[in-house]
């Protein structure tokens, strides 16, 4: 299965009372189709599905499932600490429809499974048991845990571990990874401000919250690096910068559900603990997403 291409992992919508808004949903999704996304990551980090219950993550796969358009590849965000409801959570989301899992790296016990042993032990249990293929979603800012090369590597021999998104932005890591991974395992970069040098590099796609608002710049910048144009892909990478940099790093999902109520998606409110962002930030956001827009 290929994973080339930009797959944005998709905000969850909210009302104001802090509900599930199944219509914006549609909407969303609606015009993400008419663009050139390969898919959708439903439940990820930038789908707040931290918290987010079971109930509701599975109406948010099959509410996305139901309008997505038929070529873009549907990827369920599964991963929680055990092995046990991360496999329950993976053969419901197979049952609905999804076609892979992107499982990040279990983290509340740094002491014990901060090492390659552990993290080898949970993703090889996982898959044993999946029924659709895995994708390891690294993601040390937020989790604390930073999987090794080496455990990758032995990862990627697992027939039903078949991609890694690496988030960290260590272009360095990833070419190691590229290096010692089993052929045919794929790297996807999860970073919107290093994408252009991770594709030159060899990582086949991304996974990237910045699409969620923009995803014309970030399909340029792919669609560029395919066509063996780098000067035009470093051009849109640099145009980014700081629009990705705002809604990832400093402000987040809630930065970032601000940057799509101004491009015509549907942002909206995070659910709390999260905050909506201050005045001074929205038009931070505003002047730097003024060139973005479509």
């Amino acid at each position: 299965m290929k994973l080339h291409g930009i797959y944005p992992p998709i905000t969850t919508p909210f009302n104001h009372e802090g509900e599930l808004w199944k219509s914006k949903v549609e909407h969303n999704v609606s015009k993400w189709n008419r663009t050139g996304l390969g898919g959708y990551v439903v439940c990820g980090s930038t789908g707040e599905s931290v918290m987010l219950t079971t109930d509701e993550k599975v109406l948010l796969w099959e509410w996305v499932a139901n309008y997505a358009a038929p070529e873009k590849l549907l990827i369920a965000g599964t991963g929680v600490e055990s092995v046990r409801e991360t496999v329950d959570l993976t053969n419901r989301a197979a049952a609905i429809g999804y076609k892979v899992a992107m499982v990040r790296t279990p983290h509340y016990y740094k002491n014990l499974i901060n090492g390659a042993a552990a993290q080898i032990l949970y993703f090889s249990s996982v898959a044993d048991q999946a029924k659709i293929p895995l994708i390891i979603y690294n993601w040390p800012q937020a989790t604390g845990v930073d999987i090794p090369v080496e455990a990758v590597a032995e990862l990627s021999n697992h027939p039903n571990i078949i991609a890694i998104k690496e988030s960290s932005g260590n272009l360095e890591k990833v070419m190691q990874m590229i290096r010692d991974v089993k052929k045919g395992f794929q790297v996807l970069v999860g970073s919107a401000p290093t994408l252009a040098p991770s594709l030159a590099i060899g990582a086949v796609g991304a996974v990237l919250a910045f699409a969620n608002a923009a995803p014309y710049a970030t399909i340029s910048i792919w669609e560029a690096h395919r066509t063996r144009e780098p000067e035009a892909a470093l051009d849109w990478q640099n145009r980014i910068g700081k629009a990705a940099a705002l809604v990832t790093t400093k402000y987040g999902v809630p930065g970032l559900k601000y940057a799509m109520d101004l491009a015509g998606y549907y942002g909206g409110p995070p659910r709390l603990p999260l905050i909506p962002p201050s005045p001074a930030a929205k038009r931070e956001i505003e002047i730097a997403f003024a060139d973005l827009r479509g």
